[in-house]
């Protein structure tokens, strides 16, 4: 086992890694033989200058997701439904574009990303109680991104399906059901999911190019997809009931394999219900990570030695600046190796490129791989609610194999990797960033 925590030693480290990866204020919380250290560096806001605490609220995002995942579980293990029963059998009302989806997908195709319901709608649907109700009504018009279970694509839209289950079995709405079935049985007294909640705490803004984000926060109406906000410490004492049963009788259930992700070289191997699931030097590692506007969240658990780091964010280079932080100090608590980020081969790969060039489309995106030069050019352009939040992108894509690809935007120290590949009845698909974009044209 490695030395004990230093707290000295940690305090400075992340100081000086906010520094390097430009990123204005961070959070950090771990739970290490039996004891949770936190941690606290820079500033929530860089207009105001207040300093970042370890009871700062961060929104953790998509973090979320495994919240939602259990209360859901709550659910199952209470017998009001199966991951197996159809999302109609519970929301009569309930419709997407493809009548038979409509009638056959499952609450396990919606905690594990496979509905193929094209998944970043962002929709404001007001901020009442009813944001829930109204937006699932919305989802009407949602085309497939690719058929039922035939893949896996991150779907944002899901959750907030599931969150309207929750709230049709509970009789509340998704936030006061959250706090019924987790937040007040464990205890957490810094978490919360709206605006006027958070401004009782010292609570982070977001930034973009190294600016304060134009809004706060996303609409209510993606609530049980993403919309919590925490201090780290309540993260961790979230996932740490996870390692018993605290909340669960069978957590475990949450952690077995579901699908294959086509990508793996993105945020892990497989996803299981509500996780992302791992292995790291034979060791099973359970993930999940959150952005919002200029925010930004990452949560592992290495159930084997009861260690659960959680480390927030509110801009800047955040995706190289949670890799390096998990990197040194998975090495200092456990000795175990991060796997590295996926780059460039050390032998330039030949492939033929020309095969993949066209334009891959679903909500939120649109992505056009043109061929310069011999090499493959991606110019990804987001869509939607959220366009003027994100900025286009272009850079060049390497191949590593004849398959997988990696690219780096510029400015960014951390590559990101691509997979193209084709469902089984031979449909062209790109898997990048955790989600599948079938090529349109």
């Amino acid at each position: 086992m490695a030395a004990a925590v230093d707290p000295g030693r940690w305090r400075a480290r992340l100081a000086e890694l906010i520094t390097r990866f430009e990123v204005p204020g961070a959070a950090l919380a771990f739970l290490h033989e039996g004891e949770v250290h936190e941690f606290a560096a820079g500033v929530l806001n860089t207009a105001t200058g207040v300093d970042v605490t370890t009871d700062s609220l961060f929104q953790i995002g998509s973090v979320t997701k495994v919240w939602t995942a259990t209360q859901i579980m709550l659910l199952v293990e209470r017998g009001e439904l199966t991951l197996d029963t159809a999302v109609a059998e519970m929301l009569p009302e309930f419709r997407v574009a493809d009548p038979e989806v409509s009638r056959t997908v499952t609450i396990r195709h919606l905690l594990t990303h496979t509905s193929g319901i094209d998944g970043d709608l962002f929709l404001d649907t007001g901020r009442g109680d009813d944001c829930v109700e109204k937006y699932v009504r919305a989802c009407a018009d949602l085309a497939q991104n690719h058929p039922l279970g035939a893949t896996q694509s991150y779907c944002n839209s899901g959750f907030t399906i599931a969150g309207r289950v929750i709230e049709r079995l509970t009789g509340k709405v998704w936030d006061a059901a959250l706090r019924e079935q987790i937040i007040e049985p464990l205890g957490l007294t810094h978490t919360w999911t709206l605006p006027e909640d958070v401004l009782r705490f010292r609570g982070a803004m977001g930034h973009m190019d190294g600016r304060p984000a134009p809004v706060w926060g996303l609409m209510r109406s993606a609530g049980p997809a993403g919309l919590i906000c925490a201090r780290p410490a309540d993260v961790v004492a979230f996932a740490r009931a996870h390692l018993g049963a605290e909340l669960l009788a069978d957590p475990r259930a949450m952690w077995e394999p579901q699908v294959d992700i086509p990508n793996p070289y993105t945020m892990g191997r497989q996803w299981g219900v509500g996780w992302i699931v791992d292995e790291w030097q034979g060791r099973r590692v359970l993930s999940h990570g959150g952005n919002t506007i200029g925010q930004a969240a990452m949560l592992w658990v290495v159930p084997e030695t009861e260690t659960v780091v959680c480390v927030l964010a509110n801009g800047g280079h955040t995706a190289a600046f949670q890799r390096a932080l998990a990197t040194e100090l998975f090495d200092e608590l456990l000795g175990l190796a991060v796997p590295p980020v996926l780059g460039p081969p050390a032998e330039p790969f030949e492939t033929d490129v020309e095969r993949y060039a066209g334009v891959y489309e679903r909500a939120g995106a649109r992505m056009t791989m043109s061929v310069r030069d011999g090499r493959l050019s991606l110019y990804n352009e987001p869509t939607g609610a959220l366009a003027g939040m994100q900025p286009p992108m272009e850079f060049d894509l390497v191949p590593v194999d004849d398959t997988t690809f990696v690219g780096r935007p510029e400015g960014e120290p951390q590559w990101v990797s691509a997979v193209f590949y084709e469902l089984a009845d031979g449909s062209p698909y790109v898997h990048l960033g955790v989600r599948a974009t079938p090529r349109t044209a």
